[in-house]
């Protein structure tokens, strides 16, 4: 007779991070641009990471339990899904991730989860996880625990006490697409949550603390406009809301209700991670990048300069004089450089080379600007200033543009 191994805790840990994967509340390391359904992943799931201040760190991306009562058509675990499901309890759990911290590999965790009977038991098993961290294992490192829909604020405010950072997944921007392909969901009810995430964080005062979200790009017909309009909402009425990750739709299951790609719009998403940038660092309203009328972002420009060339009487504009809100606004200046500009200028004149070297994109700004009066742009050449630098890495999307 022969007797079925039961699976080892890497055996989990293999299944529950390649169910972990496709969360992007933080920067994906799998190669996307080659993406594939039959793709494999790294073993145990430690995905390198990139901070705002540019340092990488190796961080343990994984979920508690890949069983789910939701069927999201679009979810590699849903409930109908005949995949291999497992669970790491927290005991379990909280010990390997110790165990990678203390040998140096990871510098964190991210944890997630399937739902699991209800989203009560879910979320007192992630937290129980991160307590055993802290208070067992006395973990110093980074935990990001994402918040489940339908979450009680009692379980809100103990993810926040343990939790560097937290995170409630919209998924899609309108109540329609969610009711279409994740009916379990509501839309109204996730962002009374974020409101509630974000009223804890400031209540208790934890200056450090913020929240992030998801949305889904490319499985339904939602536009550019509608993804758009709803971020700039949040970033409006949520503080602590740090910021929102666009994740280009992968197509994992065969389901009618979603769209056949053969690969994913990864164009679209970073167009959108532009714009998100033009919105929350260089002052642009929503309807001056798309619009009801014009609801899509350019695929083959990028939206400074979109908008730029819509624009085009507002320019040149005279680079020794400019206020800083309107050098921001003219194609290949970015926030760096125009801190440069604002200072070398009190005491120096600019010219094109000392430009470049205060970080501007010469070959792209010379179009819209003047240096002390002279131009030394090609107007018929500005419709040619497509984003070169998309097909280098479309990973990277803290760019001056």
């Amino acid at each position: 007779m022969l007797v079925k191994r039961a699976p080892d805790i890497y055996d989990k840990l293999s299944l529950l991070t390649n169910g972990a994967k496709f969360d992007v509340s933080c920067s994906p390391s799998f190669d996307r641009k080659n993406f594939s359904k039959k793709e494999s992943f790294s073993k145990f799931g430690i995905h390198n990471i990139w901070t705002s201040n540019g340092r990488c760190i190796p961080l343990l991306k994984v979920l508690l339990t890949n069983f789910c009562i939701n069927d999201c058509a679009y979810c590699l675990n849903r409930k109908r899904n005949d995949i291999p499901r497992t669970i790491i309890l927290p005991d379990e759990l909280s010990r390997i991730v110790y165990e990678f911290y203390r040998k140096k590999q990871i510098e964190g965790v991210f944890l997630s989860s399937g739902i699991i009977g209800n989203p009560r038991k879910t979320m007192d098993m992630m937290i129980t996880t991160a307590k055993f961290l802290r208070t067992k294992y006395q973990f110093k490192g980074y935990i990001h625990l994402k918040i489940v829909p339908d979450s009680d604020e009692a379980s809100i405010e103990e993810s926040i006490k343990l939790a560097d950072r937290v995170s409630i997944n919209l998924e899609l921007p309108t109540d329609k697409s969610l009711s279409l392909i994740a009916p379990e969901k509501n839309l109204h009810s996730i962002l009374k949550t974020v409101e509630k995430i974000n009223s804890i964080i400031e209540n208790k005062g934890k200056t450090i603390q913020s929240q992030t979200t998801q949305l889904i790009v490319g499985a339904t017909s939602d536009t550019d406009f509608q993804v758009l309009k709803l971020t700039e909402n949040l970033y409006k009425n949520n503080s602590k809301l740090k910021r929102v990750y666009y994740s280009a739709y992968m197509p994992v299951n065969d389901d009618p209700r979603l769209p056949q790609l053969s690969k994913p719009p990864l164009i679209r998403e970073h167009r959108l991670y532009q714009a998100d940038w033009l919105i929350r660092y260089y002052g642009f309203q929503v309807e001056e990048i798309v619009s009801e009328e014009k609801p899509l972002l350019d695929e083959k420009i990028d939206p400074k300069l979109d908008w730029a060339l819509r624009n085009i009487f507002l320019f040149p504009v005279e680079i020794q004089q400019a206020p800083p809100e309107t050098l921001l606004r003219v194609p290949g200046i970015g926030l760096t450089s125009v801190r440069r500009i604002l200072k070398i200028r009190k005491t120096s004149t600019l010219t094109l080379k000392g430009l470049k070297n205060l970080g501007v994109v010469i070959r792209r700004a010379m179009h819209f600007i003047t240096i002390d009066g002279k131009y030394y742009g090609n107007k018929n050449q500005m419709k040619e200033l497509s984003t070169s630098s998309i097909a280098k890495n479309l990973q990277q999307y803290s760019l001056d543009i």
